[in-house]
């Protein structure tokens, strides 16, 4: 596929949709629609070649569902193709228009509309730090509740981006994923149509959304489950090796289970042992250290490997003796207060892609990959893969669950030679036996998924009949199945 810009649309039919929209935020501002046009995809040196010259060629803010109806109307009777965004911080080229037309600014319908004991009903364009916020003060539950799980942009992604391009997160290794059972409760979205239609998705139905990239629907509202709020502990722990940082990884990630019954999940042996409450446990092998210095110091110096975890504070005291039986010695134990009093980063921001994003910062020649490793861990398979590497790869696991059992995801960074030896290097991982999500290319089934998910077509034939939405980023979806 080529992926420079497309124009589909006319001077004329833009011009046409922009007197339809009077009252509505517009921009055709070069710089604006550059930042606009563009997400983390510079992540990936792939990406960042093949979608240097995408742009869309009008922004459009609603601030209203009624307004979201009045442009999916006019882009439909228009045929203008739309690319929905948010915050704009995922990295596989989500909401980077590849065909021109509309970029639907979603970060107006930015409202906490409900919050109920044990759920929020919030407007898709609502900013996930307001929303956790929200949640918090809120005096429905005595002491506040909060998000079960958010990705390490937590401060500046849109709830909507999370669901629609998202897949777990902080709080995964505690709450499972974002599509296991009873986390994203509904999910409301607008047809686009002549005469848009708005449907409702609850339950299992969800996953016609959920990552599809913003292909099918535009939307507008969740419903999320919330569970009562903990004032989580920071915490770094240091290692004499990356394979003892694991296996603390490992003991950890047990014991939190034993604290978290996961819905639905299928019964496992978890060994006996301590139950300990924790919302994010992530290794870092030590040659991350240097890209660590200015946010820590010598709470992660060189030479050491490290874990970074938010723990309850009511376990703190087993966490440290599970910590130091695996031979580790704690160099940070604060609250995200006492964090930000310190102008230091929270251990989210230690972890998932943030990683990636802390080594670029120092060297722009980092990439990495996202793939997944089976449970139990393999702990001899991640020293034949170190020593396979040495520094072209730099080792980096998160600790997760889903309904299913266990989980392990690592998103190592890979120094960058060129397109062949990066494949290469995934084609390995493979054959080792790990699952790669490849987070270089742009369409859902060639990322993560690799099958395509029948039901998001059958959804998009419905609430996008004209194949309007995020063109190029389905690999399901035929030009024949657009009506004319």
């Amino acid at each position: 596929m080529n992926a420079s810009t497309t124009l589909s649309t006319t001077s004329s039919s833009i011009g046409q949709l922009i007197e339809a929209l009077e009252g509505i935020e517009i921009s055709t501002d070069p710089v604006q629609l550059d930042i606009k046009s563009h997400d983390y995809h510079w992540y990936s040196p792939i990406l960042k070649n093949m979608l240097a010259t995408c742009r869309g060629e009008v922004i459009v803010r609603p601030t209203t569902e009624e307004q979201v109806i009045r442009v999916a109307a006019a882009c439909a009777r228009l045929r203008v193709k739309v690319t929905v965004r948010g915050g704009g911080t995922g990295n596989y080229g989500q909401c980077v228009p590849l065909e021109g037309g509309v970029i639907l600014d979603i970060t107006g319908l930015n409202r906490v509309l409900d919050i109920r004991p044990g759920s929020v009903r919030v407007q898709a364009g609502c900013m996930i730090m307001a929303l956790e916020r929200a949640v918090r003060a809120s005096t429905v539950v005595p002491g506040g509740q909060e998000l079960l799980m958010y990705p390490s942009t937590r401060d500046t992604a849109t709830i909507g981006g999370f669901i629609g391009g998202g897949y777990g997160g902080a709080g995964s290794v505690r709450n499972g994923i974002l599509k296991d059972p009873g986390n994203v409760t509904r999910v409301r979205i607008i047809t686009l149509e002549e005469t848009p239609r708005i449907i409702e998705l609850d339950d299992a139905d969800i996953q016609k959304v959920h990552h599809a990239f913003g292909t099918n629907g535009v939307m507008t509202e969740l419903t999320l489950a919330l569970k009562p709020a903990v004032d989580w502990v920071h915490h770094i722990a240091l290692f004499p090796s990356y394979r003892r940082a694991l296996e603390f990884g490992v003991a950890a990630t047990m014991a939190c289970a034993r604290a978290n019954p996961i819905r639905g999940a299928d019964a496992q042996d978890i060994p006996a042992g301590p139950a300990l409450d924790a919302f994010e446990i992530t290794a870092v092998d030590q040659r991350f250290a240097p890209f660590y210095t200015q946010a820590f110091g010598e709470r992660f110096p060189l030479g050491h490997d490290a874990v970074f975890s938010m723990v309850n504070p009511r376990d703190l005291d087993g966490w440290r003796a599970l910590m130091q039986a695996h031979g580790g010695t704690e160099t940070m134990a604060l609250t995200e207060t006492e964090v930000d009093a310190q102008g230091l980063v929270p251990a989210f921001e230690c972890a998932w892609n943030h990683t990636t994003l802390m080594a670029l910062r120092h060297d722009k020649s980092w990439t990495n990959l996202q793939t997944v490793y089976a449970w139990p861990l393999d702990l001899d398979l991640v020293d034949k893969q170190m020593q396979r590497y040495g520094d072209e790869v730099v080792m980096h696991h998160e600790f997760g669950r889903d309904s299913h059992g266990f989980v392990v995801f690592a998103l190592p960074l890979v120094a960058y030679f060129d397109r062949e030896r990066l494949y290469e290097i995934i084609r390995e991982h493979e054959a080792d036996g790990c699952l790669v999500f490849d987070n270089h290319v742009v369409t859902i089934e060639g990322g993560g998924m690799k099958t395509i998910d029948q039901a998001q077509i059958e959804l998009k034939k419905v609430a996008d009949p004209h194949g309007l939405m995020n063109p190029g980023k389905t690999e399901g979806w035929r030009a024949e199945y657009a009506q004319p």
